[in-house]
């Protein structure tokens, strides 16, 4: 039986070779790609995936907040994220939102396959260098949460961030998320409010700094 995988990468060129080396393998079929995480969503729901490959730094919808959504419509869908970001907050936040799996980019091929195989078990795998920071977080977490977009926003405040840092406009939000303008704005004025940041400026500098676009 085939096991069905959705790339998901802003760039083409990586898409393009994961898809060539990956069926190389005649058990895995890359069914489809997606180039943000908005469209590894919808696609998600489309085409039900047993796998989606998914990279964290992506326009209009970063991988965390996609990989919510992905598991939230479809609890059994394996996630791997495949990022070149080490940073622990990273790999803690794409955990706590389903992934099954954390690789880095600079890994070896056969080891996607062999975290493809490791997640269809009903297992864990996580990259060498990235289960000691897991480890780490572990050991050092403290009964006070550490401050974050993760924690002070909620899940539609940081979608609406993610597209104003990216320089779309209060109508293009509302149209992108199917909302009216004035929620856009009420959304805006919290989260400016909750940040105790005043300025589009600093608001996109701030989006960048903890990993909500890569721009």
């Amino acid at each position: 039986m085939d096991i069905r995988v959705l790339l998901v990468d802003d760039h083409k060129i990586v898409r393009d070779g994961l898809r060539t080396l990956l069926e190389k393998h005649p058990e895995i079929k890359v069914v489809a790609e997606a180039e943000d995480g908005r469209s590894a969503v919808q696609l998600a729901k489309k085409l039900l995936p047993q796998i989606v490959i998914i990279d964290i730094a992506m326009p209009d919808l970063n991988g965390i907040e996609a990989t919510r959504q992905i598991i939230a419509d479809h609890p059994d869908v394996k996630v791997i994220a495949l990022s070149m970001h080490s940073d622990r907050r990273f790999v803690s936040e794409m955990l706590k939102a389903g992934a099954q799996a954390y690789l880095l980019k600079d890994c070896a091929f056969e080891e996607l396959v062999t975290a493809i195989r490791t997640v269809m078990s009903n297992k864990i795998y996580l990259s060498p260098g990235i289960a000691g920071i897991v480890i780490e977080s572990f050991v050092k977490h403290s009964a006070k949460a550490e401050s974050s977009v993760f924690s002070v926003l909620s899940d539609r405040e940081r979608e609406v961030l993610q597209l104003m840092a990216e320089g779309n406009t209060t109508k293009e939000i509302a149209s992108f998320l199917n909302v009216s303008i004035k929620t856009v704005e009420t959304h805006r004025v919290n989260i400016m409010t909750k940040l105790d940041i005043h300025s589009v400026a600093e608001l996109t500098k701030y989006a960048i700094r903890e990993g909500l676009t890569s721009l």
